[in-house]
């Protein structure tokens, strides 16, 4: 990958999106993780004014700090970049006890991991409603289009997808050729929607690595290991669950005739 040429290609893809949109800038939800920071370097390179907010809820103090570190660097070489804190926590807890008691905690647990999620789309869009500005999205090929893993109207809820065509290790490229710090480089990918350190990889049970290969993989399914053919059978199941994430809307469509 020519990683400086992909760079300019994006920086100018968001620029040109913003003059048709007629928009100001840009706000980016910051978690301290590889993608948020990358999404937010390439914005700052646009010259227009970039967002960056942070939404703790129930956050360990490793993902805190690697985000706050983030903007400082960010800040330190972009004066377009600003920052806003916005502690989630009090809202969320508000939230869950206004809910009726759900008996199956597996589910319950998942669908308020998914409320954190939609909790802070609500914000990010608080913010581009009152400033005009477009909320850029952080997602990966892998996530995006692999096995969705995004929260549907939460994290998937954007304006604009500038990392949505690459790989995860396409993405820690950029991260490396922007200055991204060496501290968030070397974390462990996580979503932060838990209160806890889970990894992503803890979550999906495969590494970026090894759900890039299967989801490029065009082999003979007999010939693989059992490893190989294990994380073929996650992201399999993973892409078929979240397929629904992946596609628009359905509308049912009425025939002209009932309608007239």
């Amino acid at each position: 990958m020519d990683t400086q040429a992909v760079i300019d290609h994006i920086v100018d893809w968001l620029n040109e999106y913003a003059e048709r949109s007629r928009t100001k800038g840009f706000v980016v939800g910051v978690s301290g993780g590889i993608d948020s920071a990358v999404t937010s370097a390439l914005a700052a390179r646009t010259g227009k004014t970039v967002l960056c907010v942070e939404m703790p809820i129930h956050q360990p103090f490793d993902q805190i700090s690697s985000a706050a570190e983030h903007i400082e660097w960010l800040r330190a070489d972009f004066p377009n970049v600003n920052c806003e804190v916005v502690k989630l926590s009090d809202i969320f807890d508000g939230f869950v006890k206004t809910l009726p008691k759900i008996d199956d905690e597996d589910a319950l647990e998942m669908a308020l991991v998914n409320s954190r999620a939609r909790l802070r789309m609500t914000t990010l869009y608080y913010f581009a409603g009152a400033l005009n500005f477009l909320v850029v999205g952080t997602g990966n090929k892998v996530e995006d289009y692999g096995i969705g893993f995004f929260t549907k109207y939460g994290d998937g809820g954007v304006d604009i997808s500038p990392l949505a065509d690459l790989m995860k290790s396409e993405v820690f490229e950029l991260g490396r050729a922007l200055g991204v710090p060496e501290s968030i480089l070397k974390a462990a990918p996580t979503d932060g929607l838990w209160g806890d350190d889970r990894s992503d990889e803890d979550q999906i049970g495969a590494s970026y690595d090894e759900l890039e290969w299967a989801m490029t993989f065009k082999g003979d399914e007999e010939s693989l290991d059992d490893r190989e053919q294990e994380v073929l059978g996650i992201f399999k199941k993973a892409h078929a669950a979240n397929h629904h994430k992946m596609i628009p809307i359905p509308i049912c469509k009425i025939p002209d005739d009932l309608k007239n």
